[in-house]
Formats: structure tokens, C-alpha cells, sequence
């Protein structure tokens, strides 16, 4: 059976470029209009500002919206690009959803969330992580981590500063920064170390950078892309280095940390916010509902800060988005105490299984490496450099032409020459993309 070919959807890009190569686009009339329109608004007098000119589309985001218009024109595509869990929200988190909704819970809340749930979080740290924060002033929830992660960087950086960004990285931080109008210096990671960061790699980056007024450091922990765990030990070490640099800010993006694979007590995740109480006083934590309760579309997640940084980010809030939704936050208060740890367990066993099966599947790929077994989240980052001279871009557009299988290039990422696996996903559909990767590199 012949496929229909997805090249006119595909738009080549350089490799310095942002993932459009994977923007459809489809010549009709309407298409045709728009883009006599955007030749006109060439002489339009009102211009857009700069930074947001400077601003790349987030390339998961951008795939996964190119993969779904691709399926809804009838061409069946494998997709592992977006981080989703494929399993539903637990029962509890939907029946209070559902109440929310009966009892006409729709209202505004308090611009930080409402009191169940920030007490609800506050417990939550408490028992789970072992850190303490006042519900009434240190704790800001806002519409999914995401948001919360922006506040983080705005209210500690702008014009003139720096952010250090380890690599490999979500694509949004350094956007992030763009629009804060700061700066990004990138600490690169080794893939032999997997992709963790050393006391002395971070202390060679902020010597180099001293003069730079670095105020921020984001750690994303566990790691998208690398599903790399960084463990109490390691982060005592990367503390101890901090330590010599007091005004520099930690912004713990922690989305991941229920989804961790340890056999060990020592390779557990730890908040960075406990490690000493002097990083308690300099870290933002960042987590949310979205990975572990597989409430994406609700939009919830939270900053976890001391007073003066969590004000900071409820002042932006306030003028941004105010409060999360009510019927969300319901829901997400059902997830904090309502959810049994069992349930989590289990999904957390469903994940690890998932994981082994992919690491299994790319161990018996020629000429593709995998240094270190990532240990938390849902993704893998093999190397499949010594493919097309290390094209990753290049790749995943041949794959996803020839093949039907959606990844997310590894430059996306700050890691060329890599791929960025998701396994949140069901376990025919894994096997169906493995099945597809396989065939793929060894046609190529």
C-alpha cells in the first residue's frame, strides 16, 4: 500500500533553525488567503516587538500539533514526542472534578489558589520531602508548572543578567529567559556522566561567568529530556559549590519527582530545597499534577518558595493570568489527599516496565549508544550520531516521512546527534515504534 507523502507538509529547515520543518502545510483556499495576508502586513506600520520576534515555537509542542493534523487527514502516525501520560487521571481526581462542576465551584479563587489546596501542597512537602512552607505566603499555584517556571525566571533575572541552563534542557527555558530579557549561558552536560551535572563542571561555568551577574540556576530534576536523576549526594555537591556564589537564585523544576526508578534509598529523589537551609532561603520549587496524576489538560501546577520569592511571583500572577481554575484545584486537592499511594505505585511500576522495554529494544540497534539507563520521568535520549553525520533533524524528518514515526530531534534540546524517546505511551504503541525505528536505521 502506498502512503501519501507527508513532504508537502514539511517545511526544510537549517540546523540552526526551530523545528518548522514540522509545520504543515496545506495549500487551500482559505491557506492562500493568509498568505496573501501576510505578504500585505509586510508595509503594516505596527511592528512586533523584538523579543518576541527573537522567540522560537516550542518544538515538542510544535510537533505534537503537526502529528494531530497529520492523523486528522487520515495519515496514521506513531508518535513519542510528547510527555503524557497515557493512562487517566486516578478516580478521585475526576469525581472531585465532577463535584466541582455540580456544586457550581466556578468562581475565581484567591490569586495564589485557593486555602484547601495550598495547605494541601504544604502538607504534601511536608510529609513527602521533608520541607516546610507557610500555605498562607509560600506557596503560589498557578495554570500548570510551566507558568510557575516563567514566574521563577522573571521575578530573579532580566535585562543584564544570566541564567545557567544545564544541557540538555527543556527547550522553554531558554525561550523563557529571552523574553525576560536575560541572558542564557549553557552548561553542558556528558553523556558518560548521564548527562548529570559535576561539582566541577558547575564550578568551571560560574568561574567563566563571574563577571556575567548570573542570578539564576535552573535544575530540572529529574531531567527532560535525559530522564537523568541527580541523587541527594550529587546535589550536596552542587550545593557546596553554590554556596561560594550567594546571589545566585535556584530555580528546582521538580515536575518528574514521583516518577523515579530507584532500587536504592540513595538514588531516591531528594528536593533540593532541603538539602541545607541556606538553599532552602535561595531555591523556587517548581512542581505540578500534570506527569504524575496525568492531569495535563487541567493546567495546575505550583511555586513552593520563601516569602519574598513567592510574592515576587504573585505579583506577576496577578497581573497575568490570576488564579488557576477552580474546578481544577478541586481536582487537584483530591490528588494530594485523596489518591491512594498504591495507585501511585502501580503507575510508577507501569513506567519502569515501559522504560526497560525501550532501553532493551535500543540495546539490540546497531550504532545507536545509550551510555547510562535514565532513572526518573518518561524519556530516553539515545545517541544515534554516527547516523546521517548526525543530522538528528534530518533524521526525524526521514523518519516521520518514511515511516510514520514521530520524534523530537535532539538539537531541539540542546543534544545534537541524539533523539528524544517518550514512553509515556501504551505498550503496542511502543513496540509499534521500536518495530518502525528499527527498520528505519537499518535501511539507512
Amino acid at each position: 500500500m502506498k502512503f501519501p507523502s507527508v513532504l508537502p507538509l514539511l517545511l526544510l529547515i537549517s540546523k540552526d533553525a526551530n523545528i518548522e520543518a514540522f509545520s504543515p502545510t496545506i495549500m487551500t483556499p482559505s491557506t492562500s488567503t493568509k498568505l496573501s495576508a501576510s505578504t500585505e502586513s509586510e508595509s503594516n506600520p505596527i511592528a512586533i516587538n523584538p523579543i518576541v520576534k527573537n522567540v522560537k515555537v516550542s518544538a515538542t509542542v510544535q510537533i505534537f500539533s503537526n502529528v494531530k493534523q497529520m492523523q486528522a487527514e487520515g495519515i496514521e502516525v506513531t508518535s513519542l514526542c510528547v510527555g503524557e501520560p497515557d493512562f487517566p487521571p486516578p478516580q478521585a481526581v475526576l469525581d472531585a472534578a465532577s463535584k466541582a462542576i455540580l456544586d457550581c465551584d466556578t468562581r475565581y479563587t484567591a490569586v495564589t489558589g485557593t486555602a484547601a489546596l495550598r495547605q494541601a501542597i504544604a502538607d504534601d512537602l511536608l510529609t513527602r520531602k521533608g520541607i516546610t512552607y507557610d500555605p498562607n505566603t509560600e506557596i503560589v499555584v498557578g495554570n500548570g508548572a510551566k507558568q510557575c517556571v516563567y514566574q521563577g525566571v522573571l521575578a530573579t533575572a532580566g535585562p543584564g543578567d544570566t541564567v545557567i541552563i544545564p544541557a540538555p534542557y527543556w527547550p522553554s527555558y531558554p525561550e523563557m529567559v529571552a523574553l525576560a530579557g536575560a541572558n542564557s549561558v549553557i552548561l553542558d552536560t556528558k553523556e558518560e556522566d548521564g548527562y548529570l551535572i559535576t561539582p566541577e563542571a558547575l564550578r568551571s561555568c560560574l568561574e567563566e561567568t563571574k563577571d556575567q551577574n548570573v542570578k539564576l540556576m535552573i535544575l530540572c530534576n529529574p531531567s527532560n529530556p535525559t530522564g537523568g536523576v541527580h541523587n541527594r549526594k550529587r546535589l550536596e555537591e552542587l550545593a557546596a559549590v553554590l554556596e561560594d556564589y550567594p546571589q545566585i537564585a535556584i530555580l528546582a523544576d521538580e515536575i518528574y519527582e514521583r516518577l523515579v526508578y530507584n532500587d536504592s534509598e540513595e538514588d531516591a529523589h531528594v528536593s533540593f530545597a532541603s538539602i541545607s537551609p541556606e538553599m532552602y532561603q535561595r531555591t523556587m520549587t517548581i512542581n505540578g499534577f500534570s506527569k504524575a496524576y496525568a492531569m495535563t489538560g487541567m493546567r495546575l501546577g505550583y511555586m513552593a518558595a520563601p516569602q519574598p520569592l513567592a510574592k515576587a511571583a504573585t505579583t506577576i500572577q496577578s497581573q497575568l493570568t490570576s488564579c488557576a481554575g477552580s474546578i481544577s484545584q478541586a481536582a487537584g486537592v483530591a490528588a494530594l489527599r485523596d489518591v491512594k499511594e498504591e495507585e501511585m505505585e502501580k503507575n510508577v511500576a507501569i513506567m519502569r516496565a515501559k522504560r526497560d522495554y525501550v532501553i532493551d529494544r535500543l540495546s539490540k540497534m546497531d550504532r545507536v549508544n545509550l551510555a547510562v539507563p535514565p532513572t526518573g520521568a518518561f524519556y530516553v535520549l539515545p545517541d544515534v550520531s554516527t547516523y546521517y553525520n548526525g543530522d538528528d533533524t534530518r533524521l526525524c524528518l526521514d523518519l516521520l516521512e518514511k515511516k510514520r514515526l514521530a520524534l523530537v530531534p535532539g538539537s531541539s534540546f540542546g543534544a545534537p546527534g541524539t533523539v528524544r524517546i517518550s514512553y509515556a505511551t501504551s505498550v503496542e504503541e511502543l513496540e509499534i515504534a521500536m518495530n518502525k525505528l528499527q527498520d528505519f536505521l537499518e535501511e539507512s
